[in-house]
């Protein structure tokens, strides 16, 4: 090999290495198992955030709930509407969800349980209704969103406008509730609530509204004692927040276990 093939063959191999490392470089960066359920939170508020302005939306709302362990409720979204108020939360959960209304619990990829998504959810609305300390009827509509992560093994009913219990993907929830708005439209000759009520319903849960970070990061570690027994690490059997868990139990490389966040890097 002559001086010029050596000094192109080396500037060659230079120009592949850099190549490779720019690659590297800009390489889309993952994203932390905590702030996966904040960007699907963020999705929710903007879709919700689009209704019309006497439609009110309330996100990540603490509510006193003397019925639960840590003596509150946390309601991931309210949507105050003149034909009824939406209750939803949102689940964060990959592959395979199946079960029915009336179940006590739903299977996650057959393998794990998750409690029915309703029952919580009308946790939820008791809470809500507590709350307002009003002796009137409320109509609500409880509806859970799932990622399109998610399959859906569910209970037929539980997508039918006729329901007042609707589970959706987070892509569709907006189409969810303008339809069945429409349903419920149908069925009404005038709106359920008139504005001045919807604005009283919003002031009451706003005040009620639990925004002292003590008393949240209570909450949160009543819930994480509360479920201690069943979410640990399996490697070093240290408790986990629910967050984790959920996060486990969707990523199929885990295979059915949990783990603490410094061993799910070791997990190959």
């Amino acid at each position: 090999m002559n001086f010029l093939e050596k000094l192109f063959g080396k500037k060659s191999k230079e120009k592949v290495s850099v190549e490779k490392n720019t690659k590297k470089e800009r390489a889309k960066p993952k994203v932390a198992p905590e702030r996966i359920g904040e960007l699907g939170e963020y999705k929710i508020n903007i879709q919700l955030d689009q209704f019309p302005p006497n439609y009110k939306h309330l996100n990540d709302l603490m509510l006193e709930n003397m019925k639960t362990h840590s003596g509150f409720s946390q309601i991931d979204h309210v949507l105050l509407t003149p034909y009824g108020i939406f209750v939803i939360e949102t689940k964060n959960y990959a592959g395979e969800i199946k079960g029915g209304a009336q179940d006590k619990q739903w299977k996650v990829n057959k393998k794990f349980n998750m409690m029915n998504p309703f029952h919580q959810n009308y946790g939820h609305m008791e809470a809500i209704k507590s709350c307002l300390n009003s002796d009137n009827p409320y109509s609500f509509v409880s509806m859970i969103s799932f990622t399109q992560r998610a399959v859906f093994s569910i209970s037929p009913e539980l997508r039918k406008m006729t329901s007042d219990e609707l589970c959706v993907y987070d892509t569709e929830l907006t189409e969810f509730i303008k339809r069945k708005i429409q349903v419920i439209k149908l069925q009404s000759t005038a709106p359920i609530y008139k504005e001045d009520e919807i604005e009283s319903i919003y002031k009451s849960l706003t005040n009620a509204n639990v925004t002292d970070p003590a008393i949240r990061e209570g909450h949160k570690q009543a819930l994480l004692s509360a479920s201690a027994k069943e979410d640990k690490c399996s490697i070093c059997n240290k408790p986990v927040s629910r967050k984790v868990k959920k996060f486990c139990m969707s990523n199929k490389k885990f295979q059915g276990k949990i783990y603490c966040f410094d061993h799910q890097k070791n997990i190959s």
